[in-house]
């Protein structure tokens, strides 16, 4: 925990200056601007970010903690190498204008110490303009991952925050090509960057691993699925598994967000293990029989491209999915991803799998094809590619 005084120097991010040359010498600060925080679910900021670090070095900074205290101040951490996590706290019971003000202080305050050669701008979500619009970066970037504004709870001003953001880009990275069909309009650099996955780490699933104690006891067949539980989630589906197949053990493993909990289904085969860490869910995964993606069809999964697909798949798991677009696009054709738009299609689909007594080999040979060359290197890779070209 740090708290930042003011330097001597009068030297602001937006005065400085660097010499081309020593620019390019020297890396880069990439401060990225999130909504999501690094100690959250495990995904493509973590995924990213850690990546690019190699070659920048990254601020993670994250959305306000308010505390009792009237002295705003910046809480620093370092998760991985080359990524400083910056959490400013401030007092509560400010008014937004105060808070965007005092956000903004902080972060001058820690780049003029800082005093970049080069800063690069990063954006996960559109409403960090309040406090960053006077940043001149040498590069700004749009990372799109989902349509924010039709998420639950998202700020009436985040559209009008999307087009100031799209104006000031130099380049927009999409999630998903459904995404990228509806940004690229908006915008003549949008290139489509799907999530992508380790393969290595969920690869382990494949093989025995020691049964988590929490799972351990929940009997077989189980249909399984991490994530965030939020309003993507089909409840009435999930319950109406259960209630429809009372033999199937349904495990849910991740935070409950911007839902009610009681609004949950409770059936004696519906087991919620809450939040694990990254590294722990290759051994649950090793568990399933099936793996499940029952999101709602809703605005909020109008243009979502799931990273759990490849994840399951990786670790040698059958799955289920309702009919997201661009699951359908990318893996409906597959072999190894069932497509079922109603309960009782996702219940036959699931029993087709069960009584399926398939090659192991040769299923997981199918599923290989279905992710050769997908990586977050490779997908890095081609995000640094575009930033090199505009620095």
């Amino acid at each position: 925990m740090n708290l930042l005084e003011q330097p001597d120097s009068q030297l602001t991010p937006t005065s400085l200056q660097p010499d081309p040359q020593l620019a390019l010498s020297i890396r880069p600060l990439l401060l990225c601007l999130s909504h999501l925080r690094w100690g959250f679910v495990y995904q493509r900021p973590q995924h990213v970010m850690s990546r690019l670090a190699r070659n920048y070095d990254v601020l993670f900074f994250e959305e306000p903690v308010h505390d009792a205290g009237d002295t705003p101040w910046l809480e620093q951490t370092t998760p991985t190498e080359g990524v400083t996590v910056l959490v400013p706290h401030i007092a509560g019971g400010l008014d937004p204008q105060q808070i965007n003000a005092a956000q903004r202080q902080l972060l001058d305050d820690y780049l003029a110490i800082q005093a970049p050669a080069q800063l690069l701008l990063w954006y996960f979500t559109p409403m960090s303009l309040d406090f960053t619009s006077h940043l001149e970066g040498q590069v700004t970037i749009f990372d799109c991952m989902d349509e924010l504004s039709a998420f639950k709870g998202a700020p009436k001003a985040l559209v009008e925050k999307e087009r100031q953001l799209m104006n000031r880009a130099d380049v927009v990275f999409t999630g998903g090509y459904s995404l990228w069909e509806a940004k690229r309009k908006l915008h003549v650099n949008a290139h489509a960057v799907p999530s992508s996955v380790d393969r290595n780490h969920f690869g382990a699933a494949r093989q025995a691993l020691p049964e988590p104690a929490d799972q351990a006891d929940i009997a077989h067949p189980r249909l399984g699925f991490f994530g965030v539980i939020d309003e993507r989630f089909d409840i009435e589906l999930v319950s109406e598994l259960a209630r429809q197949r009372p033999q199937w053990q349904i495990v849910l493993i991740g935070p409950v967000v911007k839902i009610d909990p009681a609004m949950l289904p409770r059936h004696p085969n519906i087991h919620y293990l809450g939040s694990k860490d990254y590294a722990q869910l290759p051994a649950y995964l090793a568990g399933w029989d099936v793996a499940l993606m029952p999101f709602a069809r809703n605005e909020s999964t109008r243009f979502i491209s799931p990273t759990k697909t490849p994840e399951y798949l990786a670790g040698g798991c059958a799955v289920v999915s309702t009919p997201i677009t661009d699951v359908v696009r990318t893996y409906g054709d597959s072999g190894v991803v069932k497509i079922a738009a109603s309960a009782d299609a996702f219940i036959g689909a699931i029993e087709n799998i069960l009584a399926d007594d398939r090659d192991a080999l040769a299923f997981t040979q199918r599923i290989d094809a279905v992710l050769d060359g997908m990586s977050w290197d490779k997908t890095c890779a081609v995000m640094k590619e575009q930033i090199e070209c505009l620095r």
